[in-house]
């Protein structure tokens, strides 16, 4: 029986389908386990060998994925309060007191999301804070320097378009404030306005369209941004590369090779 079923294994493991699956075969030398690693998109993130000095325990350790963290807790916790809530007037505003007063554990629910969004506001910044005063956003990292920030404006964009669900005066007069501030651009500003808010003022469309930038445009845009991040902190380097480290010379080796075969 189990010959059976490794002769089985072995006819899949020959099948089309799985070599364009898995593309770099099977086996467990370090060659096979690094291509499988970086031509997984899930698996990707992490290598085969880790320098022991990245793994040190420093006074900022891991912000980076303390942010990714609390994401994720945003993403569950944001499902689960989709289920409760309906994104029109007045019904947002009693959903939110339903969450409150009758839904169990519905306030612990939505301060989870809140005291969740705030921490991660604040360890964006704190992140971004380390990478510069470091100097990680020199070459090679300048381009994920550039996605670094990208995602600091989604977060702050996530932040910003989830206040005026709860559909309360606090939110209702904070986005009015904040989009009249965006009209006051030259050029663009009433356009921008308008586009914004489905209108000249924050009513029905602006709820509306705060609630998709929130619950589906924004989450998988910063999904995808932070995809590329972590694959290029990965392919770049983190930030415990020494500074007094020469840049590598790929061309050295071949160059001395030929040299000695001379």
């Amino acid at each position: 029986m189990p010959g059976t079923i490794d002769t089985t294994i072995e006819k899949l493991e020959r099948t089309r389908v799985w070599k364009s699956i898995f593309r770099s075969g099977t086996g467990t030398s370090t060659l096979h386990r690094a291509l499988a690693i970086q031509q997984n998109v899930f698996l990707h993130l992490f290598p085969t060998k880790v320098r022991r000095r990245m793994l040190g325990l420093g006074a900022t350790w891991y912000l980076g994925v303390l942010t990714l963290g609390t994401f994720l807790i945003l993403v569950i916790t944001g499902i689960l309060l989709m289920l409760y809530y309906h994104p029109s007037v007045p019904q947002a505003y009693a959903d939110v007191k339903d969450l409150k007063f009758v839904v169990s554990s519905g306030l612990f629910l939505r301060n989870l999301h809140r005291w969740s969004a705030h921490a991660m506001v604040f360890l964006a910044f704190a992140h971004m804070f380390r990478v510069f005063y470091r100097g990680a956003y020199r070459p090679p990292r300048e381009f994920n320097w550039v996605v670094g920030v990208f995602l600091l404006l989604l977060t702050l964009l996530l932040s910003y378009t989830g206040y005026l669900l709860p559909w309360d005066q606090l939110a209702y007069w904070a986005i009015t404030v904040g989009s009249n501030i965006s009209a006051a651009v030259p050029l663009v500003g009433d356009k921008f306005h308008f586009l914004m808010l489905g209108g000249h003022q924050v009513n029905a469309n602006a709820l509306l369209r705060f609630y998709v930038l929130h619950c589906v445009i924004l989450p998988l845009t910063a999904v995808l941004f932070l995809v590329v991040h972590f694959w290029r902190i990965r392919k770049d380097g983190g930030l415990y590369v020494r500074k007094s480290e020469p840049a590598e010379d790929e061309s050295a080796p071949a160059e001395q090779a030929a040299m000695e075969r001379s």
